[in-house]
């Protein structure tokens, strides 16, 4: 008697067919594609948004004169650049008072520390959810690889139970484990992909905010040297 594949072959064939477990894997691995791709445009409309401000707030620093200056062009200005800003503006308004004794190295020191704070924080709310995608690509593969051994298991159980070795009693179990395992790798391979884009792209938006640091450092030091040549005047004068 000739035997035909009992199954129906197709990708949701296969699935609806599938064990219980195989099922689970299946549709976790399928979760785990779509929260790829979902962090994917969030990250990419952020980083794109993040290193956009950053670089207008470079501008405005790089054309101000004095940290008063650049204040005010970014008074109404969101983001990590208008923080650095405002923080170097209130170390000097909280040490003002001593600049009249002391020398500015301390300043310069407080404000170094503060940005400092500001970068690494701005840092790490722009990498938040990438750790997500380096989980899914290192994991998905063993979940589909787990949901494979399960399936031809079960394929085994299925031949030992009919007490045949035709194809057209195994193929369909076989097949529907290796589904596992393929979308073990749907989910995989993008996730570890957009995870090393989005680092390349976290390590300049890292850059830039140093770039912009180093714009603020600038002006502080640019301020207490117009200080000390205003005292310095002022001592003369008398």
């Amino acid at each position: 008697m000739e035997l035909t594949l009992p199954h129906d072959l197709s990708l949701w064939g296969m699935f609806m067919a599938a064990d219980i477990i195989v099922k689970a894997v299946m549709i976790g691995l399928a979760f785990a594609s779509l929260v790829t791709w979902t962090i994917w445009l969030a990250k990419s409309l952020e980083i794109f948004a993040g290193k956009l401000r950053i670089r207008r707030a470079i501008r405005a620093i790089s054309d101000a004169a004095t940290l008063k200056q650049a204040g005010r062009a970014l008074d109404r200005s969101g983001g990590p650049g208008a923080l650095l800003v405002r923080a170097a503006e209130e170390e000097a308004a909280l040490s003002a008072g001593a600049l009249d004794h002391v020398s500015g190295e301390g300043l310069k020191e407080r404000v170094s520390s503060r940005l400092s704070r500001i970068e690494a924080a701005a840092s790490r709310r722009m990498s938040r959810g990438t750790g997500l995608l380096a989980t899914i690509g290192s994991t998905a593969p063993f979940v589909g690889l787990f949901g494979t051994v399960w399936g031809i298991m079960n394929a085994f159980i299925g031949i030992s139970q009919a007490q045949t070795t035709n194809l057209a009693v195994v193929a369909p179990g076989i097949a529907e484990a290796l589904l596992a395992t393929a979308m073990g790798l749907v989910a995989a391979i993008p996730a570890v992909v957009i995870y090393n884009v989005f680092a390349r792209s976290i390590a300049g938006y890292r850059q830039i905010l140093a770039d912009a640091s180093a714009g603020v450092e600038r002006l502080v030091s640019r301020d207490l040297d117009f200080r000390t040549v205003a005292m310095a005047t002022a001592m003369a004068a008398e």
